[in-house]
């Protein structure tokens, strides 16, 4: 069953890419039902008799499923047609993705109901983070567009898909929330990871690479949150910080992942 709703999403995806965005209500129906094509494909990928499916393939595909709902929700209130043009075909590719890289089980004997629950706050934490890096990524583009001079130029693609986002005031306002949000959930992985792993998981905690970039990462979203809050921080070291932030979980979960997995032909808990 996952090759099929893999392939029925690939699908779907690309044929929303093609349309254009004069088509909006269509776009947005047909990413809806590839994101739930997508989510089954997921579900039927992950979830084992008695075992999870964790990989590299899987933490990146599950972080685009939920770049796919932000947005569709987003899009109801702004103008997103530029990141369709950027984010479907990257969607239509991550979900066949955990075909060819399906990663390793996880058996569930021995630990607690609470583990699955980690696992996917865990993943839901790395998606959110993600998307905010993505999102931070097109601010970039957008903020040097504003700027450069009349003798510089961009690609007229990119120039029209910079052109038909909202001001970077409300970007920004997007950015945080994504952030604020991903940052919850990051905080309870964290802790449930780091306090109580061994009594509420069933596993034991490991002072590892993962742990010191996931806390790196934790500790530089809190900092980025606060120093808006209090300080009003915003502009390019904003957005710095979020790619940076997002860098060093990528490197704490999906980096070890890639290499373990695809580079060394090793399994990894």
């Amino acid at each position: 069953m996952q090759i099929y709703f893999s392939l029925i999403a690939l699908t779907l995806y690309l044929i929303g890419a093609a349309f254009s965005p004069q088509r909006k209500g269509l776009v947005l129906s047909l990413c809806a039902c590839a994101f739930v094509a997508h989510g089954l494909a997921l579900g039927f990928g992950v979830f084992a008799p008695h075992a999870l499916r964790i990989g590299f393939a899987v933490m990146l595909s599950a972080a685009v499923w939920v770049a796919i709902l932000v947005y569709i929700v987003e899009n109801r209130n702004f103008s997103l047609d530029s990141l369709r043009i950027l984010l479907l075909p990257q969607a239509a590719l991550f979900s066949v993705l955990p075909l060819f890289f399906p990663g390793r089980l996880i058996s569930l004997e021995g630990k607690t109901l609470m583990f699955p629950w980690h696992v996917g706050v865990a993943l839901l934490a790395y998606s959110s983070l993600m998307i905010a890096a993505l999102h931070a990524l097109v601010m970039v583009f957008q903020d040097k567009s504003l700027h450069r001079s009349r003798v510089q130029s961009l690609p007229l693609w990119l120039d029209k898909a910079l052109n038909r986002l909202p001001a970077l005031l409300k970007m920004e306002q997007i950015l945080f929330s994504m952030v604020a949000l991903g940052f919850v959930l990051l905080s309870l992985t964290v802790l449930s990871g780091v306090i109580f792993s061994e009594q509420f998981l069933g596993v034991p905690f490991k002072f590892d690479h993962k742990t010191l970039l996931s806390l790196l990462s934790w500790l530089l979203f809190g900092v980025l949150l606060l120093g808006r809050y209090w300080r009003g921080w915003r502009g390019k070291s904003v957005l710095r910080m979020t790619l940076f932030g997002f860098t060093s979980l990528l490197l704490a979960y999906v980096g070890s992942r890639f290499v373990l997995e695809v580079l060394l032909h090793r399994s990894i808990s």
